[in-house]
């Protein structure tokens, strides 16, 4: 009986290491932003940024939380739309993407992309798709980055734009997609649940 117990500590313990071993550099904890109306995964102590944005004429509150881990910096950026303000969501989701696009150099239609998912803290299922971009210099891949965006409307007829990040700075191990689907970047997306 002893020597079962011993061995099913001694594989325990291993297992446990071998966790510690795979991502030292990574202190997962939760972030619940209420006010912003999600809960997610970072891989370490975000710094939170508020601001007011001016986007035709409106005033827009947006939020950003965001931790730099090695050369790689995890990100959630909030745009909240009053009821009043709902109707400019259209194009501020359109200006919110063809800018990230443009600073890749690539066109929404050919970027290199793949259908995803993502859950609500409800459990509710919904399709997605996230966007894999390298940036170059001189031909050469200076960053990549992982990112979606979505919408979510909110009790009291207002709604949320939600962009999720992952910005890699410097070589590519691998390609884009892989690089990014890697355990530890996809759990961040993983775990994004807007309420």
């Amino acid at each position: 009986m002893f020597k079962q117990l011993g061995w099913r500590f001694y594989l325990l313990l291993a297992f446990a290491l071998s966790l510690l071993a795979c991502s030292p550099r990574l202190d997962w904890r939760m972030v619940q932003a209420p006010q912003e109306a999600y809960v997610a995964f970072f891989p370490g102590k975000p710094d939170k940024l508020e601001r007011k944005i001016t986007f035709q004429d409106q005033e827009l509150s947006q939020t950003l939380e965001a931790v730099k881990i090695d050369d790689d910096i995890y990100s959630i950026a909030a745009i909240h739309l009053s009821k009043q303000q709902i109707q400019l969501a259209p194009a501020l989701l359109e200006f919110l993407e063809s800018n990230i696009f443009k600073s890749a150099g690539v066109d929404r239609l050919t970027a290199n992309s793949a259908e995803a998912a993502y859950q609500t803290s409800s459990h509710q299922r919904f399709s997605i798709k996230d966007y894999f971009l390298e940036m170059k210099s001189a031909g050469v891949a200076q960053k990549a980055m992982r990112v979606r965006w979505l919408t979510r409307p909110d009790a009291d007829g207002s709604l949320w734009i939600y962009q999720v990040s992952v910005l890699h700075s410097g070589k590519l191990q691998g390609d884009v997609k892989s690089f990014f689907s890697a355990e530890d970047r996809a759990y961040f997306f993983d775990e994004f649940h807007p309420d």
